[in-house]
Formats: structure tokens, sequence, C-alpha cells
């Protein structure tokens, strides 16, 4: 009865030893399915995760772009030469006011010195005239006195005096105008100059940039260029009007003077004709005083 209970045992026992084998080695493969599973999904997984933040730039919204004042735009944009420009312009209209001050008729032929002097040469106050004439500061004035000047000299020594004296005036004023013919040429150069800049400025960032750049890119480039080039045509425009309006003006007054000067100094020519002219019977005169 012994050896019938105890046989059966063995069997038993080699069969649950079979089944614990297999479920370890079940498990053993079940771990490593596992972990090669995860390695692989992380490297996969990983490109993605690297590829996620790139493409989030693109998903996302862009920047609301910062208002800015057109004034300030225009400074930012100009940049060297438009400051250049803004200098010239500042002494366009100095020059400009300084000439509109001192081209008037008032400084060139006063009404009240034409007068006044008149009427000293109908009174014989040849002294008081020049000295009237030398009193004014006007260009009349200065031609006058010149020519009274040299009056004692002879009436063409006069004309000489009165010659030199109005060139000379004449001259001073002509180049404070030509200062704006200057500046009316300068200023579409330097335009011209910041229109380049802006240019070498766009097509650098289209050589610069690994693909086709965006129109923002090169908008400080062209915003150069355009604002440079409108800077130099403001400056450039009155300044070349008002050129040739100042210098249209000085050779008018210039002229008007001219025959005033010599109706009035015209007199003591007839008079120096009469006193030399021999009266009937008597001697040659001496010259008049």
């Amino acid at each position: 009865m012994k050896s019938t209970v105890e046989m059966p045992a063995l069997p038993v026992v080699a069969t649950a030893s079979r089944r614990l084998a297999l479920a370890v080695l079940s498990l053993t493969l079940l771990a490593v399915v596992s972990l090669g599973g995860e390695s692989v999904f992380a490297q996969e997984a990983a490109p993605a995760a690297a590829e996620a933040p790139a493409a989030a730039p693109a998903a996302a919204e862009p920047a609301p772009v910062e208002e800015q004042s057109f004034l300030m735009w225009m400074i930012e944009a100009s940049g060297l030469f438009g400051f250049f420009i803004m200098l010239v312009s500042f002494v366009m209209v100095a020059l400009i006011m300084m000439i509109l001050l001192q081209l008037r008729r008032g400084n060139y032929l006063p009404p009240d010195l034409v007068e006044q002097f008149e009427q000293k040469l109908n009174s014989k106050d040849y002294q008081g005239a020049y000295e009237l004439a030398r009193a004014n500061d006007s260009f009349l004035g200065r031609v006058l006195a010149a020519g009274m000047g040299r009056l004692s000299r002879g009436f063409d020594e006069a004309q000489a005096g009165m010659q030199e004296v109005g060139d000379d005036e004449t001259m001073a004023m002509e180049h404070k105008i030509g200062y704006l013919a200057l500046i009316g040429s300068v200023a579409p150069m330097l335009g011209l100059l910041g229109t380049i800049q802006g240019m070498v400025m766009s097509f650098r960032v289209i050589a610069l940039s690994p693909t086709t750049p965006k129109p923002n890119e090169l908008a400080d480039g062209i915003s150069t260029a355009l604002f440079t080039t409108l800077e130099g045509l403001v400056v450039a425009i009155p300044a070349i009007v008002f050129y040739a309006v100042f210098k249209n003006r000085l050779q008018r007054f210039v002229m008007e003077c001219s025959f005033v000067a010599d109706g009035l100094m015209g007199r003591f020519q007839t008079a120096g004709k009469t006193a030399s002219r021999p009266a009937a019977g008597a001697a040659p005169a001496t010259a008049a005083e």
C-alpha cells in the first residue's frame, strides 16, 4: 500500500516543475519584449518630440507688430544721410530768411533818399547831398557816396567809383544767393547716396537668406532708399525755386538803382559842361566845383 501511494507524486512534481519553468521563461520573454518595445518606442518618439517644437512656431500665431508713428519711422529709416539732409535743410531755411530780409526795395532803392538827395542837388547843397548819401546804408546810398567822393577827379572817375561799389555789392549778394543753388545740387545727391545704401541693405538680406526673404525683412532697406530720396527732393526743389526768384529780384533792383544813380549824377556832368563852355566876349571859365 505504501508503494502505491508514493509513486504517483513524481509525475506531479515534474509537471509542476515544468510549468514553473515555462512560467519563468514566459515572464522573461515578456520582460525582454517589453523592454525592447519601450526602447524602440522611445527612439521613434524622440524625433517626434524633437519635431514638435519645430512645428510649434509654424502653428503659433504671428506676434503682433508694434505700432510706430510715421515720424519716428521716417527718422529711423533715413539714417545718417537723412541726418545730413536735415542739416542742409536748416542751412537753407536760415539762408532764405536772411536773403529775404536783405533783398528788399527799401534796402536798395529807398524813396526818401532819392527825394532828399534831389532836393539837395536842386538847392546846390552838394556837401549836404554827399553827407546824406554817406549816412544812408542802402545800395543806392553807397553808390552815390562813392560817386560823389571821386567827383573832384572828374565825372568819369565818379562813374568808375559807382561802378566798382555797385559790382562789389552785387557780387556779395550773388554769392549768398549762389549757396541756394549749391544746396539744390547737393541735397538730391545725398538722397541718391541714401537710395543706394537702402538698396544695398535689401540685396544683402536677399543674399544672406537661405530661403526667399519675407517682405518685412526687405522693408528696412526699401524704406531707407525711398525716404532719403524724398527728403533730398523736398530740400532741393525750394532751394532751386528761391534761387531763381532771388536772382531775378536782385537783377531788377540793381538795374533800377543804376538808372536812378545815373540820372542823379548826370547833373554834375551837365554842370561841368556848362561851366567849361566859354561865354561870349569873355575868357574860358574854370571847371565847376
